[in-house]
């Protein structure tokens, strides 16, 4: 029998992880278990309780070095049965050509592991992560990874401008509930509005230039914690994908 997977995505503010046994009919995996931890507070002591005792995978892409060693040395001291592999560039199926791939996040490259998945030949690829920061990147027709953009996600940019200036406030940019109205009638509003419709018009920006260059029938994917609105929003029929990372952690070892 094949042991469960544990697929963690380590990121600057958050780490998902999920668990799962077995792929559905259309080859995506089932996650029976989701899980999420705040990076900085990241004890891996505080997962024991939630794991069972049957030996686990454990597949990993990390953005947080720190996390992902603290992480790795106490899987190898208390479940020394786990088998546990940090993902690297050489380890995904997919070609990369930018200047230096050891480089390139892997949150981006797993989704774009994904993204390929997903995606209809021989369309082209557009692949949104909206978290700590935005990334916009591209995928050829063939499936390679281009490369792409990386922009402040809306709370690094509220933090920016309340650290960099004497009287503007640190505000919240929690858009659950309704987006911004344009013309924001405080200060708080006006940064508010600035984070929240100046990523999305950055995003824009970005996926009608890879258009240009990519061809303008590529599909786009949405990931990330401010995935579900951002996808209404930016048009050409991006589609959510909350778990686009996840998957392609699992997708890159089949």
């Amino acid at each position: 029998m094949t042991p469960p997977i544990l697929a963690v995505d380590i990121g600057n503010t958050r780490i998902q992880l999920g668990r799962t046994t077995r792929l559905a009919g259309d080859g995506h995996p089932e996650w029976d278990r989701m899980q999420f931890r705040d990076t900085v507070s990241f004890q891996p002591e505080s997962l024991e309780a939630e794991l069972p005792s049957e030996p686990l995978v454990w597949r990993v892409a990390s953005v947080q070095r720190s996390a992902e060693r603290l992480l790795a040395e106490w899987v190898t001291r208390a479940r020394p049965s786990d088998r546990y592999q940090r993902l690297s560039h050489a380890d995904l199926p997919l070609r990369i050509d930018v200047q230096q791939p050891g480089r390139v996040g892997m949150d981006r490259l797993v989704a774009a592991v994904a993204a390929n998945r997903l995606r209809q030949p021989p369309r082209a690829a557009i692949v949104i992560d909206a978290g700590t920061a935005v990334t916009v990147d591209a995928l050829a027709f063939d499936g390679t990874f281009l490369g792409g953009v990386i922009l402040p996600g809306m709370r690094m940019t509220v933090r920016a401008l309340a650290a960099g200036t004497d009287l503007l406030p640190l505000v919240d940019v929690a858009f659950s509930d309704a987006v911004p109205p344009v013309i924001g009638r405080s200060t708080e509003a006006a940064i508010r509005s600035g984070a929240f419709w100046g990523t999305v018009g950055g995003i824009r920006h970005f996926v009608a230039r890879f258009a240009d260059e990519i061809g303008h029938d590529a599909e786009v994917f949405v990931t990330g914690g401010d995935a579900g609105y951002l996808a209404q929003l930016i048009g050409s029929g991006a589609r959510c994908e909350p778990y686009l990372v996840l998957n392609g952690i699992v997708w890159s070892g089949l």
